[in-house]
């Protein structure tokens, strides 16, 4: 979940698969990665979440929007640098610290919202599913969106926009799922505070990472080796 580490780059999403953000200003037809299976189970969620109508026509544009964007950012703003200088990382993949950050990030933000979004179906609350649906879909589509961003080798600042972009549209979708929850008055006992408590984590979570992580940490970070790069080459 990328969230800010990505799925396949550290970004903050998924736990990572051990590589860090690289940059590859000329991708290696030979090294493009395909989708993994993660993003393929994140494209999966997606469908069956925007095929049960609990996602609104707005958050179905908001990912066609982003794929279009993030083309237009890598041919008008951030192309790909022509002569990388050396191979480096944005992180250290082996960092425990954000490997932990990272799944604590898959855990909170993606798979245990699924797990309570089947517990409200078991149970017939459509409310409670509408309204952590939206998070949950945004959240895969992020994913999703940056494993087709680093397995296509664009230039490290667009994929640095698709967890700050996606991370920025959840907040107004944790808005709602807590206010949802808070305004269960008429219901009672475990399920009410476990909503509440799931909602109120993600929300915490996800305002500290892009906040405290993504804005402050990474995004400087990536620009400033990408400028670094643009430097070099000219």
């Amino acid at each position: 979940m990328s969230g800010g580490v990505g799925p396949t780059y550290n970004d903050i999403s998924l736990p990572s698969e051990g590589q860090g953000h690289e940059i590859s200003p000329k991708p290696n037809p030979s090294k493009t990665r395909f989708l993994s299976l993660r993003q393929l189970n994140c494209l999966a969620v997606m469908i069956i979440v925007a095929a049960s109508s609990m996602v609104s026509p707005q958050d179905l544009a908001f990912v066609l929007f982003s794929i279009f964007y993030m083309y237009l950012l890598l041919k008008v703003a951030f192309p790909r640098l022509p002569t990388p200088t050396k191979d480096y990382t944005v992180f250290d993949p082996k960092n425990k610290i954000l490997r932990l950050y990272v799944t604590a990030g898959a855990i909170i933000g993606l798979f245990l919202p699924v797990a309570y979004i089947f517990h409200e179906i078991l149970e017939g609350d459509s409310g409670g599913i509408k309204a952590a649906a939206p998070h949950v879909f945004l959240l895969a589509s992020q994913v999703f969106m940056e494993g087709v961003a680093s397995s296509d080798g664009f230039s490290i600042p667009v994929r640095v926009y698709v967890p700050v972009f996606y991370n920025s549209r959840r907040i107004f979708t944790l808005v709602e799922w807590m206010r949802w929850e808070f305004c269960k008055a008429e219901m009672s006992g475990n399920r009410v505070y476990v909503g509440r408590v799931l909602a109120s984590a993600n929300m915490g979570f996800w305002c500290f990472n892009l906040f405290g992580f993504l804005l402050p940490v990474y995004l400087p970070k990536a620009f400033k080796m990408y400028y670094s790069g643009s430097k070099v080459k000219d």
